[in-house]
């Protein structure tokens, strides 16, 4: 039976020769078909990551791991970079970068600016980069500085002005009251709410509720805390928490503080204007103490009522359970609005401690991984003080 694709005629019979033939590879190679030009050169990148015997320190990679040809020189690398790029969409690029990291070894090799160049930048990149800051050698400093800030700056197109429209609407209605000062009406609100008492007898509307903002609108409305595990598998999360944070720190009506924590607490607050130097900031890997970053956020809180505490982190405690469990419930008995996300990226939940998740769903506090994309909804919830929108995969 001939093969066919989506929409099209079956194949001849060489054309299915060729696409098995790349599928498997030259080790697998059992259709007798010969690859020339650009698929030869394909079938090239492909094998220099995926195929190839052990071989004690040769090239990238570690020993005792498969490696395969690239060879041991950044430049060899940055070709085979640049050879994927132009044979393959972004997505499996970043894919075949990251393959190439686990499998060859080479979070060496991208202390080379060489490779740096050439390397397409994504969040995972950027974590690698991010937990190999203190052994870049200066020459290299920049370009890793330049790889991290333009994909921070993707992520502040793609999330940045959604995000600041979402909460800007939450932050108005939880501002809107019913019995305003006559300077403080907002007339337009005021009368569309108030039609069904039109009187066209009298050409006017009778004003049974009057909508309007009170005085301190533009005072700041909620107190915003994003406390952030920086151990290694958080990467994803860590990135995009640096852009949320500079993007809700530039809003007036919200203060904003973020504090990342392993076993010990930093406070990146006065870095927020800059997501890039916040990353650089931190130092993934390590530990967790989820009670001790508690405790400070603890500390900062003046107006309970008013503020909304973000803990994103996998939940894997390394300091005292309980404690953590009861500065929890310390918080939101007194009115702080509490959101425990597992992750903050795109690749859904991680593993995580499963006891610890359900122990805060019992505080009302459940714990599910969001999408960057979802973030701002969550967070205009929280502002509204509405029920926060769990999604399905959530514990």
């Amino acid at each position: 039976m001939a093969t066919t694709t989506p929409g099209s005629a079956p194949l001849a019979a060489d054309e299915r020769l060729r696409r098995w033939r790349l599928v498997l590879g030259g080790e697998a190679d059992g259709t007798g078909h010969t690859l020339r030009g650009r698929d030869a050169a394909i079938d090239g990148a492909l094998a220099a990551l995926y195929r190839g015997a052990p071989e004690e320190g040769r090239g990238a990679g570690r020993p005792g791991r498969r490696t395969a040809g690239l060879g041991g020189s950044a430049p060899q690398v940055a070709r085979w970079l640049g050879d994927i790029r132009e044979y393959f969409p972004v997505t499996v690029v970043q894919l075949m970068q990251q393959d190439a990291i686990t499998r060859l070894g080479l979070d060496q090799l991208l202390l080379e600016p060489e490779m740096l160049e050439a390397v397409e930048p994504d969040v995972h990149l950027v974590g690698t980069l991010l937990s190999l800051k203190h052994a870049l050698p200066e020459t290299t400093r920049e370009s890793a500085r330049a790889v991290v800030g333009k994909v921070v700056a993707e992520l502040e197109r793609r999330l940045a002005d959604r995000t600041r429209a979402t909460l800007g609407g939450a932050l108005d209605r939880s501002a809107r009251v019913n019995r305003p000062r006559h300077r403080d009406i907002d007339w337009d609100r005021t009368i569309r709410a108030n039609l069904k008492n039109h009187l066209p007898e009298h050409g006017t509307v009778v004003p049974e509720r009057l909508v309007g903002y009170a005085r301190a609108q533009r005072a700041v409305k909620k107190d915003v805390i994003l406390c952030i595990d920086q151990s290694g598998s958080m990467a994803p999360s860590v990135v995009h928490s640096a852009v949320f944070g500079a993007v809700l720190a530039s809003m007036r009506s919200l203060d904003t503080r973020l504090v990342v924590f392993d076993t010990s607490v930093v406070d990146l607050t006065e870095q927020l204007t800059d997501p890039v130097d916040v990353l650089f900031a931190t130092r993934l890997g390590g530990g967790t103490d989820i009670n001790r970053a508690l405790a400070y956020c603890q500390s900062r809180i003046t107006r309970p009522a008013e503020t909304i505490v973000v803990l994103i982190s996998d939940l894997y405690e390394g300091g005292i359970r309980d404690e953590m469990l009861k500065r929890v419930a310390a918080m939101k008995a007194a009115g702080v609005q509490f959101i425990a996300l597992l992750a903050l990226s795109d690749e859904g939940a991680p593993a995580y401690d499963h006891a610890h998740a359900a122990a805060l769903a019992a505080l009302g506090a459940p714990a599910f991984a969001c999408t960057p994309d979802a973030f701002p909804e969550i967070m205009a919830a929280a502002i509204e003080k509405r029920p926060i929108p769990v999604p399905d995969r959530g514990v």
